[in-house]
């Protein structure tokens, strides 16, 4: 991560090509993840919004379930749930192309044209990854709560007007702002351990296979334990303690 960062400031490589390969990362790793986000975080606010009525109703608070949804999308599931997606898409990808050109000797060829692996691969990957995971988490949390307003729209009385200002009532500025910065180190992480992974591969090609296994499972763990950081952070900061 230092490596990359100092990359990023000061390489010469920061810009022109290393600029068009930037946007080249941002559009695989959030463009077209898109989709596949959008369908993930649609669902899991029908579900959370169908869970959590399944308990408010016993209690007559049925008004509270959109705050319930967009408080679980914004905290914790919108940054989450693109973090595992983009895991899968682009941490194992990130690994398995620079696992490649290790066993393939490209990153000797790199160096013999005096290019700096970390400056050419990594940098342009961690800049994508910073800026894209924080929009694709945003992107995520207004798709959980459009998720929860087709449900409260459809099984629990609300207008869709009613909803949305029970949502905006229900939130407040820092629990959306505790997703993006989750994100953000999310985005950082998984670049690390993508990229470390690739550049420790050995044994051909079922070591490219066991590079990309390890930085899903690393990522994801790592991931976790961070958001669980995060939020015990947060939660006494709010206790003032």
């Amino acid at each position: 991560i230092g490596k990359t960062s100092a990359a990023l400031f000061f390489s010469p490589l920061k810009r022109g090509r290393s600029f068009e390969r930037a946007v080249h990362q941002a559009t695989m790793v959030g463009v077209q993840a898109i989709p596949i986000i959008t369908l993930i975080t649609f669902f899991v606010g029908v579900i959370i919004a169908l869970q959590g009525a399944y308990g408010l109703q016993r209690l007559g608070a049925m008004h509270l379930v959109a705050g319930l949804v967009a408080i679980s999308i914004t905290r914790e599931l919108g940054p989450l749930v693109a973090a595992i997606v983009v895991i899968g898409r682009s941490g194992s990808a990130f690994a398995a192309e620079i696992g490649a050109m290790r066993v393939s000797e490209e990153l000797d060829a790199l160096k013999t044209m005096a290019l700096n692996p970390i400056d050419f691969l990594v940098a342009p990957k961690l800049a994508a990854m910073a800026i894209m995971l924080p929009c694709l988490t945003i992107w995520s949390d207004l798709m959980g709560v459009m998720g929860g307003a087709l449900f409260g729209v459809a099984g629990a009385g609300f207008t869709l007007g009613g909803y949305f200002i029970a949502t905006r009532e229900a939130l407040a500025l820092r629990d959306v702002t505790t997703g993006i910065a989750k994100s953000l180190v999310f985005g950082i992480v998984i670049t690390a351990v993508g990229c470390y992974e690739g550049f420790t591969t050995s044994a051909g090609a079922e070591g490219v296979g066991r590079s990309t296994t390890s930085a899903v499972v690393i990522s994801i763990l790592l991931v976790v334990l961070i958001d669980l950081m995060f939020t015990y952070l947060f939660y006494f900061a709010r206790l003032g303690v």
